[in-house]
């Protein structure tokens, strides 16, 4: 974990931007697999994580606004916790490590709620995701499941992305921690790539790399040769020559600051003449996007400009046709580039994605679309120095998604659908980095993994 004074500062702020009460941050328990003994790795929740720093199961956060003191709940372990699970220190002790002065059992936690909401003093609590945080705050506040989610504090909700948006030195240096053990993932991938060789077995190396240097992966790892189904976590193809492999996949630091990298590799090292000129195209586009990262312009700018070289490119290879801008404009270039450029990067691969995506990636200055392929846009306010996101264009040819708009008629004055018959089982193409916003402009992290055609073919030869 970071320096006691890290997580103080962080409370501390907090404090300053929720104006009164109490603000509840409760951590995760173990959840089962199959039964309560065998239970999944355990991963806290990052705000816990973020205010409290504590990465065990069992404890919950109380910050006292108005009192300006800050409480740690939980229980002290038992022989028999240590007899199958270790030693742990005290929650006194722990509490100690992280700055907080005040601890008490989790019997207290409900009698001090209870009592401050009898006083009109207000409990601000984080939309919850799981199920058992659900529970608990029935059981805490009275507040139903069904209704936890839109009495969530929204004050609570904007303080905290305010302040999560923004990463210090020391959270930069922890992706930059996990991007190191991503570089070792994708070079690996790339040697890799060969007919002949199955998904899953280079699936399982990338993935035992980042358990390797003492983290795990920081979402479940894609790395398939149908790259045109966007979120495809299967991995039970035999590689061929010919197929392009796409992965996305990332490490998660020991502190849990994530990675996020997108690589799409020809199987054996060399692109055809048609996947190089669809390959250029995405990198020309992110190469674009990447360049034109710079505090106060809105994301989403970039993301329309990043479409714009993807439609341009596009209609060179006579796939789309007409005035590029109007089919921009009516959102004809999301049948191959239908997902947002990147989204905000942290403590969680989809940075805070838990508290509301309009909440992180919007504001009242920029609304979400309802335009297919533009709704899907992550991030789209204006950039700030300290953000961290990724950049992550692509192309895919979707049979489903083809079929679908030629059948309705859709954008027929923009898309050439009867040249796209030679490219139904072409795949998908992505290319992602991450990348720091600065005062200056921007700065890719990470050690460069390799993405132009020829570096790709010399490493995948190896």
């Amino acid at each position: 974990m970071f320096d006691p004074k890290v997580y103080i500062k962080r409370r501390d702020l907090l404090k300053k931007q929720v104006s009164s009460g109490l603000i509840l941050l409760l951590g995760h328990e173990d959840s089962p697999m199959n039964y309560a003994a065998n239970a999944y790795h355990f991963r806290q929740d990052s705000s816990f994580l973020y205010f409290f720093g504590l990465d065990t199961p069992g404890l919950a956060g109380v910050i006292n606004v108005d009192e300006k003191k800050d409480i740690l709940f939980g229980n002290d372990i038992d022989i028999e916790d240590i007899i199958w699970m270790g030693y742990l220190p005290t929650v006194k002790d722990r509490a100690e490590d992280v700055g907080v002065k005040q601890t008490a059992s989790l019997n207290d936690l409900a009698g001090i709620l209870q009592e401050a909401l009898a006083k009109g003093r207000p409990v601000h609590f984080l939309p919850p995701y799981r199920p058992e945080t659900l529970l608990k705050l029935e059981k805490l506040l009275g507040v139903k499941p069904e209704e936890a989610k839109a009495k969530a504090s929204t004050a609570l909700v904007r303080a905290v992305v305010a302040q999560r948006s923004l990463k210090t030195e020391d959270e930069i240096a922890e992706i930059e921690t996990a991007l190191k053990t991503t570089y070792k993932m994708y070079i690996t991938a790339m040697h890799m790539a060969q007919p002949g060789i199955w998904e899953k077995d280079i699936a399982g190396r990338v993935d035992g790399l980042a358990i390797a240097d003492g983290g795990a992966t920081a979402f479940p790892t894609i790395l398939t040769k149908n790259g045109q189904i966007l979120h495809n976590h299967a991995h039970g193809n035999l590689l061929k020559k010919g197929d392009l492999l796409v992965v996305d996949a990332g490490a998660e630091s020991p502190l849990h600051y994530a990675a996020d990298i997108t690589r799409t590799i020809p199987v054996g090292g060399k692109f055809t003449a048609k996947q190089k000129e669809v390959y250029e195209i995405v990198l020309a586009a992110q190469e674009t996007a990447i360049k034109a990262i710079k505090p106060g312009l809105k994301f989403r700018e970039i993301h329309l400009a990043t479409a714009r070289v993807i439609a341009n490119g596009m209609k060179d290879l006579g796939l789309m046709k007409g005035d590029v801008e109007e089919a921009l404009l009516q959102g004809a270039h999301a049948l191959f580039f239908p997902h947002g450029l990147g989204h905000m990067l942290g403590l969680d691969v989809h940075d805070m994605e838990n508290l509301g995506e309009n909440h992180v990636g919007y504001d009242d200055t920029v609304q979400r679309s309802k335009q297919f392929g533009l709704a899907y846009l992550r991030l789209a306010k204006e950039l700030k120095p300290g953000f961290v996101l990724t950049v992550e264009p692509g192309i895919y040819f979707i049979p489903a998604l083809i079929d679908k708009w030629k059948k309705e008629g859709k954008f027929t004055d923009f898309i050439a659908y009867d040249k796209l018959a030679g490219y139904r089982d072409f795949g998908g193409i992505r290319i992602e980095d991450d990348v720091l916003v600065t005062k200056e402009g921007y700065k890719v992290l990470g050690r460069p993994i390799p993405k132009k055609p020829a570096k790709i073919q010399e490493h995948v030869e190896i």
